[in-house]
Formats: structure tokens, sequence, C-alpha cells
């Protein structure tokens, strides 16, 4: 895993300075340590510059990038793995490819000299990558399909600037960085950014599954993937037993192709069944045993240990675990959002730094994760949230069907109260045909927010949007309620939160790489095809995997109720109820107003209501972290002057200058 950054001039060949893709790279050197290259070409028709920081997994003697092809004529810059990798290379061999080394980098070189743009789906993997054509001069620039690798770019002055993450686009920028509001509105709303906008105006995510071409000044942005659900019931299909023996095969041969590495790899453990599920499949469909690595919270309410130590001890694992406290919460924060690059509303990607960080120290530079199994297998509560107020849409006036809530959010206060789950969960109940339905909710919860904004904020977002501006397949109306709310879950939380706020950006702020087999692109077109009572089954989330591996655990673990991964939030901020300095200096009326963003009157209100009660709702405790990560974002970036850190990348330069005049040899 590495950190890519280019510099690309659209309308008129001009040098891409050197200094500037330094300062770049220099930026992401926690992507990767162990070296960097520079790729810089110039002739009377274009010009481009590419830079590489490498964190060495495939090949580690002769992967250096950016990379050429066996001619000179094609370079690379990429950030990522491609699993099936060497099956590739020997079809490459057999159409007369010629290799000089042995990394999964070239062989995306030769598969572009083949297919083109269509190389794409031949590519199992996670990756973000650019191709630059000396011949054609184009710039070919493409995200994995579900977006677990980031890209960046923003166009400026004619010219195209792209990098893994928005800091070093911003160290190549001369002025400061503003905050877009209307983004800002849909992390508030919606829990995280609607691509492609980001926090910073100007600057766009390559949607996942997008590639962009850039020949002769034009910039084209496709679409050549997005998850697909049947539109009606498959008739004779497979029972539930052989469903779910493909599914443990198709699983097992994914996370057999994600051990592959130059280098130690590891698993996280946290407990619950998709982890435990990896780390089985490792054990016993795979045979190799690999060390494992959890977090455990001194709060109770957080801490899933000992379903941990269970799993490790019934697999006989090299156990690791790291503590998290309140006070590891408050003290990692800044730096979180120093990598994260944007606002969240939650502080669950601290313990998961932390973690990187261990793992790091412990030697492993590779972890196989559960993630993806909860979006594709109908994990979330979410999911039963929409079938249970589907099921008491049919009678609304019931005051039985709602009290399904309460089995499913045990740990909610007042759900006693019919009153209160009426007035709660009945929001918009019987508007069934809404395609956000299963969303609205969450969205509801969410606008309740715009409350903390400054007035001239509020004047400038305008209305507020009952659903988000969300592109829709043609198709998306005759897929089941399940497969809808699935889409809306993938498409608004997967890449722009969990995998990148949560995932990307944590694990590499250590130098660590993430594998996820369940997010592996045959898994998840095969999840998608299953009828929707094989994954949800009643309140029986993700009955299928369960059905697939119970023989490989212990019951205790695929038979408990799902908890749902969180961190603590007004603890690790107000410490024995006072502030610690960093968030009374954050959330001062000065700082509040010198941001622009909330209402100094509003921010008081919420420290008001801590300091009366001691707690937060849980609504409340998002919008702290909220404000607070906002505020963060400002001090790092945009009061910074546009980056924490500037400096060059020095470490095993390798700087390659190409185009006229220059006799450079690859």
């Amino acid at each position: 895993m590495c950190g890519i950054v280019g510099i690309h001039p659209l309308a008129w060949p001009q040098p891409v300075p050197l200094e500037t893709l330094q300062q770049m790279v220099g930026l992401l050197q926690h992507r990767g340590p162990d070296e960097s290259g520079f790729y810089l070409f110039q002739d009377e028709i274009g010009s481009v510059g590419l830079g590489h920081a490498r964190l060495s997994i495939i090949d580690l003697a002769g992967g250096q990038q950016p990379l050429c092809n066996e001619d000179g004529t094609l370079w690379i810059s990429f950030n990522g793995e491609i699993f099936n990798y060497r099956e590739l290379r020997e079809e490459l061999i057999q159409l007369g490819h010629d290799f000089a080394t042995d990394s999964d980098t070239e062989v995306i070189l030769h598969l572009y000299e083949t297919y083109g743009t269509a190389c794409l789906r031949w590519l199992n993997g996670q990756f973000a990558f650019a191709i630059w054509d000396e011949l054609e001069h184009s710039l070919f620039i493409a995200r994995d399909r579900v977006g677990i690798r980031p890209l960046f770019y923003t166009m400026q002055n004619n010219q195209l600037i792209f990098a893994s993450e928005m800091k070093a686009i911003l160290a190549a920028q001369p002025t400061a960085p503003q905050l877009d509001l209307t983004t800002l509105d849909q992390i508030f709303t919606y829990w995280s950014p609607l691509p492609p906008r980001t926090i910073f105006q100007g600057i766009q995510t390559l949607p996942p599954g997008h590639f962009m071409l850039v020949r002769n000044g034009q910039v084209t942005i496709q679409q050549y993937w997005q998850p697909e659900f049947p539109t009606e019931k498959v008739e004779g299909g497979m029972s539930l037993p052989e469903t779910a023996v493909q599914l443990r095969h198709l699983l097992t041969e994914a996370t057999r192709l994600r051990l592959r590495a130059d280098v130690p790899v590891g698993a996280y453990l946290s407990g619950g069944l998709d982890s435990s599920t990896i780390a089985a499949l490792l054990y016993h469909d795979i045979g190799q045993r690999l060390e494992t690595f959890s977090i455990a919270f001194t709060d109770s309410a957080f801490d899933e240990s000992s379903f941990q130590r269970q799993m490790a001890a019934h697999l006989g694992t090299e156990h690791h675990v790291i503590t998290c406290t309140h006070a590891d919460v408050g003290r990692a924060f800044p730096d979180v959002i120093w990598h994260t690059e944007t606002p969240i509303l939650r502080t669950s990607p601290v313990p998961l730094y932390l973690l990187s960080d261990f793992v790091e120290q412990a030697g492993i530079k590779v972890v196989l994760t559960g993630e993806g199994a909860d979006e594709f297998l109908g994990g979330y509560n979410i999911f039963k949230e929409a079938l249970i107020r589907r099921f008491w849409a049919q009678e609304p006036q019931s005051e039985i069907r709602p009290l399904l809530l309460k089995k499913l959010y045990s740990y909610v206060p007042n759900l006693d109260n019919p009153a209160y789950l009426a007035k709660f969960f009945g929001h918009r109940l019987t508007e069934t045909a809404e395609p956000g339905y299963s969303h609205l909710l969450r969205w509801r919860n969410g606008a309740r927010h715009r409350r903390l904004f400054q007035p001239d904020v509020l004047a400038v977002l305008g209305a507020e949007k009952p659903q988000p501006d969300v592109p829709l397949p043609a198709n998306f109306a005759q897929w089941t309620p399940l497969a809808q709310a699935q889409y809306l879950e993938i498409h608004l939380f997967l890449a722009e939160y969990l995998l990148s706020s949560q995932g990307d950006r944590m694990a590499m702020a250590h130098s660590i790489e993430g594998r996820f087999p369940f997010l592996d692109h045959h898994v998840i077109k095969f999840c998608n095809q299953l009828p929707p009572d094989f994954k949800l089954r009643g309140l029986n989330e993700k009955h299928i995997l369960k059905q697939a591996v119970r023989d490989l655990l212990p019951p205790e673990i695929w038979q408990r109720q799902k908890r749902p991964y969180r961190a603590p939030i007004h603890h690790s901020f107000f410490p024995e109820g006072r502030p610690l300095a960093w968030v009374a200096d954050m959330l001062s009326p000065s700082k509040v107003r010198e941001a622009g963003v909330f209402n100094p009157l509003a921010v008081q209100a919420l420290l008001k209501k801590q300091a009366r009660f001691g707690s937060l709702g849980e609504v409340d405790e998002m919008a702290l972290a909220g404000i607070l990560s906002t505020q963060l974002v400002h001090h790092h970036f945009v009061a910074g002057g546009g980056t924490a850190v500037a400096r060059k990348s020095t470490n095993n330069q390798k700087i390659i200058r190409r185009g006229l005049g220059v006799h450079a040899v690859p």
C-alpha cells in the first residue's frame, strides 16, 4: 500500500516542479515510508509529473515506482494490491509480454497495453493508480470498485492535481483551502460526504468504480462498476445449505488470495462474526495460523475482549491486545482528524488508529479484516429497523408491532413508552414507496444538527433536503426493500466513512495495509444475488454466513446478538466533567467564531447541557464529535495554511526525467 501524487498541465506543456512533487509525497510518507520515486515528462505536446511513496509489500527489491513497461512508453504510480496478479501475469506472458519485475504493479501496465481502459474488469484488488502514456499523451486514473483506496483531485490554473490524500493536494496550492458548507451539511445529515464532494472547496474524490481519462486537455470521468441486485425473485436457485457451501468457498478463495505478500500478514479479531469468520477460514480451510490483534476497552459499555479471547483460544492464535481508555481517545483525536481530513460524527476511528500503531510496532505490515459483511449480507440494524417499520406500517395504529424495536435497540432508554416509540420511530411511517425509506430516520435525526450552524451558513445552505441527491440505478424501484437499503448504505457510508475515515486513513497512518475478503468483487456479486431471507431472516442478520461457518466457530460467537462497533465520545473529551485543554480551546467562542461555521450560542448550550447532566444522548454526542472534528479540520488545514506539516520526501529517492532533450534510461 502506498501514496500517489501527480500534476498534469491541461492547456499547454509546462514543466512540473520536482520540488512541489517532493512536498506532496513528503506529506504521504506515513503511507509509504520505505521508498519514494518521481517521474517527470515534457515535450512540445504535453507534460506530467508523477510521485510515489512506497510501502513495500510485493517484490520488495523490484517494485519501486513510478514503474514503466518494457519500452518505457507507459508509466504508472499505483496505490494498492492486485490479488490475482500471478494468474494475470501468466496470461500476459502467453500473449507475448515481457516482465522486468515480479510486482503486481507491472501487471497493470501490460493489461493496459492490451485492453486499454477495459483492463479494469480483469483486476481483483483494491487500488488507485495513474498511468501516463508518452505516445498518446494521455493520463488514465482509476479507483477500485468499492473505494477501498482513496483518490482525490482538483483542477486549478489549467492543471489537474491528484493525490491519495487531500493534504498533498493542499501542499501544491498557493492559498489555504476553504470549507465546503454543502459537504459539511451532508456529513452532519447523512454521516458522510456524497461523492464526488469533499470538505474542501474545489477538491473532489474520484468515486468508487470510476475512472478518469485525460487526453488533449479534455477530462472524461466514467463509471465502470456499481453494485447490482436482481429485479425479481430468482426461481429454481440453490437451496440455503447449497448456497452456504458456495459462499464459504468464495470467501475461502478471497481470503487465500489476500495472503499474497512478501511480508508478514496478520488479522484483526474484534470478537464479532465477521472477523472471526476470516480468522477461522485461515486456520481451518487454508491451514494458516496468523497473529491476531484486538482492541479492548476499559469502559465495559464498549468492550468485547471476552469474545476476542475466546475466539483466539479457539483457534490457538498468537493473540495481541491493546487496551483503549477514555483518555486515549481524547488524546489521539486531533491526530486522527489530521489523517481523516474530514469531520466525523463519532470517535470509532480512534481505537483503530491506536491499533494500527500497535500492529506496526509488532512488525506486521498487512492485516486481514471483516469489513464489508454487514453491507452485503444485511448485518446492520438499519436494515432490521426498516423491516420492522414496514411491518408496522401495515397496521399503523398497532401498539404491539413497534415493540419489536425494543428487541433491536435494547440499550436505548424510553422504549417502554408507546408515545415515545410512535414519535421517534413513526416518522413518515407509511411512506414505504420512498426510495430512501430505510434511512429516513437517520436523515431526520441528522438534519437536527442544522440548529448548530451560524445563521449565515444556513442562508447559504438553503432549505433542508428530505433525502440526498443519490444517483439511483434505473431499475432501483424494482429491487427488494432490503436491496434498496443496502445500495443506499453502500453508496452513502461504505467508501467515504467506513473504508476511508475508519479504514484506510487509520491503518495507513501507521503504514498498515488492510485487506478485506468480504469485499472481493466475486463475493459481492454472489451476495447481491441472494434472496433477502438468506441474509436477513426475521431479525437474524447475516443468516447465510452463520450457516456457512457455524462449524468453525464457538456457538457463543456465531449465535451472539450483533453489537455495533462504537467508541466513547463525551467521557473522552470531558473527563470528570471538565473539558480537556484542547477541547476547551476548540470550543471557545473565539475559536468557534474564527472558524465561522457554528453558532457560538448553540455550542455553549450544548456544553451547558453536558455540564448539567454529566452525559449526552446519542444525537448530541454525535453533534459534539462533529463540532470538534470540524473545528480541528479548520485548525489543521484552513487556519494552518493548508497543511499541518510540509516537508520534502527524501527516503530512497528515485527521479526519472524524460522528454525533449532528455536521454534517461528507464
